[in-house]
């Protein structure tokens, strides 16, 4: 059978980091260091490999390198197969492909906040238009990914790939993300009026997120809950200004826009105004 292997960065082995190379063996065989098929597919009595690529995520997660490998199961679902022994046919380099969502970016993921912006007239009609369509981007997200994975590789697939993209997510720029705008906006309102806007705050930023952690699955053409033009990605208003260097927030009743290290609130306009705006 030919499958797919999952391994670190370096080519080691997710399982130990130091008991099998895949890059390091390319055209060679490598064997379980303790077989014992008795175990199961899931456990160290056997080298792993699967059908989809993507079900390589249990037990895998981002980054990682990808092979190409061959060889006889000695156990397996139909999905993911236990081995023995694996001969390690190629690296696989194009990940994106190879995955079907953007692998490259949710491994090395861009940080909004890296330089202050100014704000434009386009910044600002970004905003509108996220301002319209913000409320639904999470169950749309969640659903829409999920629906994908599912019809491709199964339920696993979505626990897998979807908290290995969203721990990415965070840990590279949600903290710092988080905490900046989070300073920067209580920092502009009055200590008595920040406990019943400060949820509304993060939950916002966390809104922004998704949006972003969607725009990692062009493949979908139609996302849930939302009217929008087939093959349009219909948050891509939030991903533009990510792009931008500012991240928006919104407290119930001010849109701001936050840009540089500190998350500096550079631009804060009504909900009323905002709407109003052309």
């Amino acid at each position: 059978m030919k499958l797919y292997k999952l391994a670190r960065p370096d080519g080691w082995d997710f399982y130990t980091g130091k008991k099998i190379n895949y890059r390091e063996n390319i055209g060679k065989i490598v064997k379980c260091p303790n077989p014992d098929k008795s175990l199961g597919v899931c456990s160290s009595g056997v080298l792993h490999a699967s059908v989809d690529p993507n079900d390589c995520f249990i037990g895998a997660r981002i980054p990682c390198s990808a092979y190409l490998v061959e060889g006889k199961p000695v156990c397996g679902d139909k999905k993911k197969f236990g081995f023995f022994r694996l001969k390690v046919i190629e690296e696989i380099k194009d990940l994106d492909k190879l995955f079907g969502w953007k692998y490259s970016e949710a491994s090395k993921l861009f940080n909004p906040l890296f330089k202050t912006q100014r704000v434009s007239k386009k910044h600002i009609l970004l905003l509108k238009e996220w301002a319209s369509v913000w409320a639904s981007v999470r169950a749309s997200v969640w659903a829409s990914v999920w629906d994908s994975v599912w019809a491709s590789v199964g339920a696993s697939v979505w626990d897998s790939v979807w908290a290995s993209v969203r721990d990415s997510v965070w840990d590279s720029v949600g903290d710092s993300v988080w905490d900046s705008v989070w300073a920067s906006v209580r920092a502009s309102v009055w200590d008595s009026v920040w406990a019943s806007v400060g949820d509304s705050v993060g939950d916002s930023v966390w809104d922004s997120v998704w949006a972003y952690i969607g725009s990692l699955f062009p493949n979908i053409k139609k996302w849930k809950y939302i009217y929008h033009k087939e093959g349009v990605y219909p948050y891509q208003s939030a991903v533009d200004l990510w792009y931008s260097g500012f991240v928006p927030s919104f407290d119930g009743k001010i849109w701001r826009l936050h840009s540089g290290r500190k998350a500096k609130v550079v631009f804060e306009i009504s909900k009323k105004d905002l709407i109003k705006f052309k």
